[in-house]
C-alpha cells in the first residue's frame, strides 16, 4: 500500500525579504514538523503563502511557494492553495494554526473529500461575538491537534468544534539537540554550580521570573553551591528583577543575567546545566523544555497541561504549581538530591518528543482521518 501524501500548510505568508532557502533556515518548525512527520514513513509536501513561487525539495521534501499577492480574501487565497493541493494528489491536509479557519474552510469548499487538521500554535478562540462564523469554519474540520488535550478545553467549551471532530494531542514539535559532555560544555560555555540551574525565556509577567527568584531565594539556603544562569530575550521586567536580585544575598552572586542568546548557542548551556526551570504560566508546548530533554538535563517546571504532557509521568523531573516559590524550592532541592542521568532524560525524550515519536503519532492522526473520510464517501 502507498504511503499516504500529506500536504503541511502554511497559510501566514514568508517575509517578502526572505528567499526560500532563508526561510526553512530560520523558520526551524515549519521544516520540523515536517521532517518529523515524513520520518515515520510518510509522504510530505509543504505550501507556504509567499510573494513568489518556487519550488525546492530537502531532504525528500518538497515545499511549493505559492504566490499569493493580491488574493486578498481568504476565499481566494484557498482556491489558490486548492489549485496546487488538486495538482499533487494529497490524501490528507495538515494547516497550521487554528487561526486560520477559513483559510482551511475555503480550501475544504473546493476538495471536499480531503480532511483536513488544523494544529494548535498558541492559538486563542475568538471573542464571543464573532464565533459564529468560525464555528462553520471549523466545522470542516477532520481533526484539531494540540500538545495537551486540556489546551482544547477553552474552544470546546465555547462549541466551536463539532462532535465528530477527532482531537489529537501530539506535541508541536520536537528538537535536534542531543546530549553532550557537561564537563566540555561548561568548560565551553563558563557555567558552574552544584546544582547548575538554567533558565531560557524572556523576563515577562506570563514567565514568571520572579516567582522563580524566590524559589531559588529559598532553595539557597540548603543548597549553598546553587547557580542560576538566565538566557532571555525580551526582558520587560529586567529592572524587577536586577532589583530583586540587588536586595536579596541569597541571590546576588548566585544569579547571572546571561542577556540575549543565540539560538546555536544555547544547545552548549542546556548540556551545562543540572536541571532547568521555568515559572511558565502558559505554553502551547514549551520549546526550550523540550530543548532541555533533549540535552538530558533535568526539568524543574510549572505544573502546566503542555508541560505536563511533556513529562508524560515519566517520573522525569519535577512539576511546581505556577507562582509558587516555596513549592519550587522543595523542587529544585528534591531534584539536587536525586538526579536522573542525562541518558535517563534523553531516553525519555527518545521515546515520546524525538522527531520519530512525533512522526508516528502524525502518521497515526493522517491515517484515522484519511480512513474515516473514505468510509464517508464510499
Amino acid at each position: 500500500m502507498a504511503a499516504l501524501h500529506v500536504a503541511q500548510l502554511n497559510f501566514l505568508p514568508a517575509p517578502e525579504d526572505l528567499a526560500p532557502n532563508q526561510l526553512l533556515e530560520q523558520w526551524h518548525s515549519l521544516v520540523d514538523v515536517a521532517e518529523a512527520a515524513a520520518s515515520a514513513g510518510t509522504r510530505v509536501s509543504v505550501v507556504q503563502a509567499a510573494a513568489r513561487e518556487d519550488l525546492i525539495t530537502r531532504n525528500g521534501i518538497d515545499y511549493h511557494f505559492v504566490d499569493i499577492r493580491g488574493l486578498e480574501t481568504a476565499t481566494n487565497r484557498g482556491r489558490r492553495f486548492a489549485s496546487l493541493l488538486g495538482d499533487i494528489d494529497a490524501d490528507v491536509l495538515h494547516g497550521h494554526s487554528l487561526g486560520f479557519a477559513e483559510d482551511a474552510f475555503a480550501i475544504a469548499q473546493c476538495l471536499p473529500r480531503r480532511p483536513i487538521i488544523l494544529q494548535d500554535h498558541a492559538d486563542r478562540p475568538p471573542r464571543w461575538w464573532r464565533r459564529s462564523p468560525w464555528r462553520r469554519w471549523y466545522a470542516a474540520l477532520a481533526g484539531v491537534a494540540f500538545t495537551a488535550p486540556e489546551l482544547a478545553r477553552p474552544f470546546t467549551r465555547a462549541g466551536l468544534f463539532r462532535p465528530h471532530t477527532h482531537h489529537f494531542a501530539i506535541p508541536e514539535s520536537s528538537s535536534r539537540f542531543s546530549v553532550g559532555s557537561r564537563a566540555d560544555a561548561r568548560a565551553q560555555t563558563g557555567l558552574r554550580g552544584d546544582p547548575c540551574v538554567l533558565w531560557v525565556g524572556h523576563l515577562n509577567p506570563g514567565k514568571d521570573p520572579l516567582s522563580v527568584l524566590d524559589g531559588v531565594s529559598m532553595a539557597a539556603r540548603q543548597l549553598p553551591d546553587l547557580q542560576l544562569w538566565c538566557a532571555f530575550g525580551s526582558a520587560p521586567l529586567l529592572g524587577e528583577v536586577q532589583a530583586r536580585i540587588a536586595r536579596d544575598p541569597q541571590l546576588a552572586g548566585r544569579v547571572h543575567l546571561l542577556g540575549k542568546v543565540v539560538h546555536a548557542q544555547v544547545e552548549g548551556l542546556m548540556r551545562a546545566a543540572d536541571l532547568f526551570v521555568s515559572g511558565s504560566r502558559a505554553e502551547s508546548c514549551g520549546y526550550a523544555v523540550l530543548e532541555a530533554l533533549a540535552c538530558g538535563v533535568t526539568p524543574v517546571v510549572t505544573d502546566i497541561p503542555s508541560f505536563r504532557a511533556l513529562l508524560g509521568g515519566s517520573g522525569i523531573g519535577h512539576l511546581w504549581p505556577c507562582g509558587d516559590a516555596a513549592q519550587l524550592a522543595q523542587a529544585l532541592v528534591a531534584a539536587a538530591a536525586s538526579r536522573p542521568s542525562p541518558a535517563q532524560v534523553r531516553a525519555h525524550f527518545d521515546a515520546a518528543l524525538s522527531f520519530a515519536a512525533v512522526g508516528r503519532q502524525w502518521a497515526d492522526a493522517y491515517a484515522q482521518v484519511h480512513a474515516e473520510r473514505r468510509r464517508s464517501v464510499s
